[in-house]
């Protein structure tokens, strides 16, 4: 039996392909609908379009299942660590000792960035937001190697470019962070781990060097491997989209940047951590503030709840919620607002009204709390998201310029504007 799709449209019967991945999600091919009708679908905001295929992250928002590479986040959450789920997320499987000590070398080899990049950072104001600062920055640093303009060096030495954006996206966030505070640099070392590294270089005073407690690199570790990728997010796309037209990793990587900062998608976990705040200074337990949200009319809104994709638990938040439990009891941290955001949970999986409409807590509901016990401020929340983000987006840039198919992206539109009409003199308009 022909496994096609029939669309009747005037008259005319249109047959289109049907395709099914890997775990059986099916999608209807309408590469060749306006050719042969001259009709286009419209999708406001993609939520059911296809965009490309890709190996690298299965998501099944139904079930709550996160896999990357096959692999279950829970089982990666567990007994892996950032840096070998970069190598899997980028090369496409786990590496053995030897390919793991490679990358960790050459992660080493390049987190160190040009001394002319300090010119760029100084001029920045002091209150220039981390974000602007990484995203220009990044772009920056492509100016320092050429080798980036011809796709002949990306094929051959693209483990050499992953790791070398990879590690130097910590230090420029690093760097940007002492930026806005005015502190003087302080430079990676080549003895400590990736995430070891950036704590260091984000709070080591020019004398002293931060004491670095292993429940806070762990915690910072698994935050940036539950945000490594997460399927054709709003960013990832946008990497996607900018590599179809050629341009190379690191441009790419940086409006990936600019994509992650918008509130509704980054921001989230900020957005959480200032609903927080603002329930603790009103003397709310959080009842008052739920009442509020189910209220359409209060303006109130429940936030680090629900997910565009997942609609049942996050999977990653059930990771994260007892990561935060156990760090905040070895730093026998005292926080209120974490028994705020305990009881909120409590209470919205109880209520019939956030019950029937799915809004369960997601990653970004407890990810706030953990970095504000490790001293992250709420403005480089968005930037910790942005470097656990950063293999999903070389693998999403590796796929499309692998792929001998791929062109350039060009979406259509349907036109809504004003019907022909035509050029009226400035005297005689009225």
């Amino acid at each position: 039996m022909e496994n096609t799709a029939e669309l009747k449209l005037e008259g005319k019967i249109y047959k289109l392909p049907v395709i099914e991945g890997t775990e059986h999600e099916r999608a209807v091919d309408i590469s060749s609908l306006r050719n042969d009708s001259g009709y286009i679908t419209l999708d406001d905001s993609y939520g059911n379009t296809g965009s490309c295929r890709s190996q690298i992250t299965f998501i099944d928002g139904e079930k709550g299942i996160l896999r990357y590479r096959g692999i279950p986040i829970e089982e990666l959450a567990e007994r892996s660590t950032f840096i070998e789920v970069a190598h899997l997320i980028v090369m496409g499987k786990l590496p053995s000792s030897a390919e793991l000590r490679r990358f960790s070398e050459l992660l080493t080899e390049n987190e160190m960035l040009h001394e002319d990049m300090k010119y760029h950072f100084e001029g920045f104001s002091a209150s220039a937001h981390p974000m602007a600062i990484l995203s220009a920055m990044i772009n920056a640093a492509s100016c320092f190697y050429p080798e980036l303009l011809t796709s002949e060096t990306m094929r051959t030495h693209f483990e050499v470019e992953a790791a070398r954006l990879l590690s130097k996206v910590r230090t420029i966030a690093a760097f940007a962070y002492r930026k806005s505070l005015g502190l003087p640099i302080i430079y990676p070392r080549p003895d400590y781990k990736y995430t070891a590294n950036f704590l260091h270089m984000l709070f080591s005073l020019p004398f002293k060097d931060y004491e670095l407690k292993p429940e806070m690199v762990r915690a910072l570790d698994l935050i940036f491997l539950l945000h490594a990728d997460h399927e054709q997010n709003c960013s990832t796309a946008t990497v996607r989209m900018v590599a179809s037209s050629r341009a190379n990793l690191f441009a790419s990587a940086a409006a990936g940047v600019c994509a992650l900062w918008g509130p509704l998608h980054g921001g989230a976990n900020q957005a959480v951590l200032e609903m927080l705040t603002e329930i603790h200074r009103s003397g709310d337990d959080g009842s008052r503030f739920i009442a509020a949200a189910k209220d359409k009319q209060s303006g109130k809104r429940l936030m680090g709840f629900g997910h565009r994709v997942y609609k049942n638990y996050d999977p990653r938040a059930k990771i994260i919620k007892r990561a935060c439990d156990e760090v905040l009891e070895k730093l026998h941290v005292q926080d209120p607002l974490l028994d705020i955001a305990k009881h909120l949970e409590e209470a919205a999986l109880k209520d019939p009204y956030f019950v029937e409409r799915k809004l369960y807590p997601n990653v970004d509901f407890y990810s706030g709390i953990i970095m504000r016990a490790i001293g992250i401020p709420i403005e480089m929340f968005t930037v910790i998201f942005a470097i656990g983000r950063m293999p999903g987006w070389i693998a999403n840039f590796k796929e499309v310029m692998e792929d001998p198919q791929s062109r350039i992206y060009r979406p259509r539109q349907i036109y809504t504007g004003p019907p022909l009409n035509h050029y009226v003199p400035i005297k005689e308009r009225h």
